[in-house]
């Protein structure tokens, strides 16, 4: 499986996220860019998880059907022709980090799949549905980490 380069100007990987993007904040979604997405990708999946959430991952974050020429998305934009879906608060788009005040800095886990074939899921799923539905048809990703800590 080839591997998608995704990164932001907003952050390296592995580093603290601006306080801008988080939730108690401004709350706007990072600047996105990628390359590396096999010609036959018939649709990408951006999926931002926090593994370390005190009640088990928490998605921040999923947009299907993103154009797979797109190459990015900028600060507080949805990707090009994605459809965002119901975050962990409850809410369609970006939802930023929100970790528990004195915890160690959470991890922000954002994945870019390439389908070979769209991906169906519910209007607000789980991060578990998400891995188990790209699963099946993923013929390339990528991942970049960023931290946060109140």
């Amino acid at each position: 499986m080839t591997g998608i380069d995704i990164g932001s100007d907003a952050f390296d990987d592995h580093t603290f996220i601006a306080r801008r993007h988080a939730y108690e904040a401004a709350n706007v979604s990072p600047p996105l860019a990628w390359s590396g997405v096999p010609d036959d990708a018939a649709e990408l999946v951006l999926l931002c998880e926090d593994p370390d959430a005190p009640s088990g991952t928490f998605v921040h974050w999923i947009v299907v059907g993103i154009d797979p020429h797109s190459g990015g998305v900028g600060a507080g934009q949805s990707p090009p022709q994605g459809t965002a879906l119901v975050n962990g608060y409850g809410q369609r788009g970006w939802g930023g980090p929100h970790p528990p005040p004195g915890d160690d800095a959470h991890h922000y886990v954002f994945r870019l799949y390439a389908l070979a074939e769209p991906c169906v899921l519910p209007d607000a799923p789980r991060a578990e549905q998400v891995h188990e539905a790209v699963d099946r048809a993923r013929i390339a990703d990528g991942t970049l980490v960023g931290l946060y800590r109140r």
